[in-house]
């Protein structure tokens, strides 16, 4: 069927021109040539710390992008190895008994030494400490007589909640129940600001706390005291590129001056300024800077409607490049396995075993090799949509009857206008049911590469988990919805187009 192979033949050649451009340009444009990134976590007060420093930058003259809410630690770490952020704020505690966990670094000579050993500086402390705690709710400590951790080992039965960064990190769960001797065996793993959430609903009965949470006063909890010293100092820092020094003196001059200069109660304030009384981190950010330092900055905002737009084009972006690049691939592997089956059994193993991937494993993963933004995510995206295209051209192609293939044959057809004349067109309906459910898992998985900073849908539901607005995450839910029942129905429409009027819907020719 002609119109199905020039439909290939368009896929094709768009794959080959949006797939150069997310690899040498990703989504973003690119940053001017003196632009510094910084980074941060997906917590409030990462990102209020990312604001300030963004602004302390800008203040200086320089221009700054904050790529915010990248995920862990370890997401952080790696993007500032790689340059792919500049710098963003970091604890020493995290630092010592995480990243680089295993080395002597018993002092701060000694952990200087091991940040330039990667290129990586540290300035002074900003002043706070913002420690692990294992919290309950005040209810729950009178009820229980909980004061210190050791007192949990009284109490085989509770429910522990942590966070699922805190329940891998070498100086979370694992060591605490070592240190302590702790007997619970009921532990799940679950998103800190969830966490807060479930346990004043009574679903868990401690989890881990950061000393500077604004909920902790908010949902009235108890921090457990560390009567057996497990939870060393996390002491804010700056953590950055060395070349920074030489090339951005003034930066430096002006982030200099943040140092001791925010208390536990500066931070406990401007966390709750954002979690509870729901204003933004940059609006919080520039008001400190104003406040405590003189520093003047311009925090902009948009609008709904501008920020939707953006998102949607970052999503339709992800997903449209992916996809091409899936089918382009997915199509030829699976003309392949049906052709040769020995190698098509291999085919479909490797694919098959990507797919039982996590998909955001997947998306971390590749950040070791393509850094973090559109790249990364448009290669994992890609991976995991090539399963249901394979498998489907595959089966499309081997569940052709016998009786037409010799038919073909009979009419002496050559090789490649066999393919294209008559099996991919009686094939074509398994085939776009392949690429149509690669389509809307792709829709859906994409929301995930706000992760890695690739923007999209998922930022706004990443935001709105943070900050616990519905509305917020409803603006990156609904969209993504939509779109994927928008990706439904083009595809009905080009079934109509492309598979044979006999084929459609019952292979009866009732449409």
């Amino acid at each position: 069927m002609r119109a199905l192979a020039r439909a290939l033949q368009v896929l094709a050649l768009s794959l080959a021109l949006s797939l150069a451009l997310s690899w040498t340009t990703g989504w973003t444009a690119p940053a001017p040539a003196q632009e510094l990134v910084v980074g941060s976590k997906k917590f409030t007060e990462s990102v209020v710390l990312g604001e300030i420093l963004r602004l302390a930058i800008e203040s200086s003259g320089r221009p700054a992008r904050h790529r915010a809410e990248l995920g862990g630690s370890r997401v952080l770490w790696s993007a500032l190895m790689a340059g792919d952020i500049h710098l963003y704020a970091e604890y020493t505690g995290t630092l010592v008994q995480e990243l680089l966990a295993g080395e002597e670094v018993a002092d701060r000579p000694a952990l200087e030494r091991a940040l330039a050993a990667r290129g990586l500086a540290m300035l002074e402390p900003l002043g706070f400490n913002n420690t692990y705690a294992v919290g309950v709710t005040a209810a729950r400590a009178r009820e229980l007589g909980l004061e210190s951790i050791s007192d949990l080992a009284r109490h085989s039965g509770l429910r522990l909640g942590f966070s699922h960064e805190f329940m891998e990190r070498e100086d979370g769960w694992p060591g605490l129940k070592a240190h302590y001797d702790l007997p619970q065996k009921r532990v799940t793993g679950l998103d800190h600001d969830l966490a807060y959430r479930a346990l004043a609903a009574g679903r868990i009965d401690a989890t881990d706390l950061y000393t500077t949470d604004a909920e902790i006063d908010y949902y009235d909890l108890r921090a457990l005291t560390d009567d057996r010293g497990y939870f060393r100092d996390y002491r804010a820092v700056v953590l950055y590129r060395r070349e920074l020094a030489a090339v951005a003196p003034e930066v430096m001059t002006v982030l200099g001056r943040l140092a001791g200069g925010i208390d536990e109660a500066a931070m406990i304030a401007m966390n709750a300024a954002v979690k509870l009384e729901g204003r933004s981190e940059g609006a919080v950010a520039q008001e400190f800077l104003a406040r405590r330092l003189g520093v003047e900055g311009h925090h902009q905002t948009s609008s709904v409607v501008a920020e939707l737009g953006r998102r949607t084009l970052e999503h339709l972006f992800l997903v449209a490049v992916s996809l091409s690049a899936a089918i382009a691939v997915g199509l030829p592997l699976g003309i392949a396995a049906a052709y040769r089956p020995r190698l098509g059994h291999a085919i479909l193993a490797v694919v098959g075993v990507v797919q039982t991937i996590p998909s955001l494993a997947l998306f971390v993963f590749m950040i070791p090799l393509l850094g973090i933004g559109a790249a990364p995510a448009v290669t994992a995206l890609f991976l995991y949509s090539l399963l249901p295209i394979v498998r489907n051209t595959h089966a499309g192609l081997m569940g052709i009857p016998a009786a037409l293939r010799e038919s073909a044959l009979a009419l002496g057809l050559a090789g490649a206008v066999r393919l294209f004349r008559v099996e991919l067109p009686l094939a074509s309906r398994a085939i776009l049911a392949g690429i149509k459910t690669a389509a809307v898992i792709n829709v859906g998985t994409a929301t995930l590469a706000a992760l890695i900073g690739a923007g999209g849908y998922g930022q706004p539901i990443l935001t709105g988990i943070r900050l616990a607005d519905t509305a917020v995450i409803l603006q990156g839910a609904v969209p993504a919805a939509l779109l994927a029942l928008a990706v439904q129905g083009l595809f009905g429409l080009l079934e109509r187009r492309l598979v044979p009027r006999g084929m459609r819907v019952d292979g009866a020719g009732r449409e």
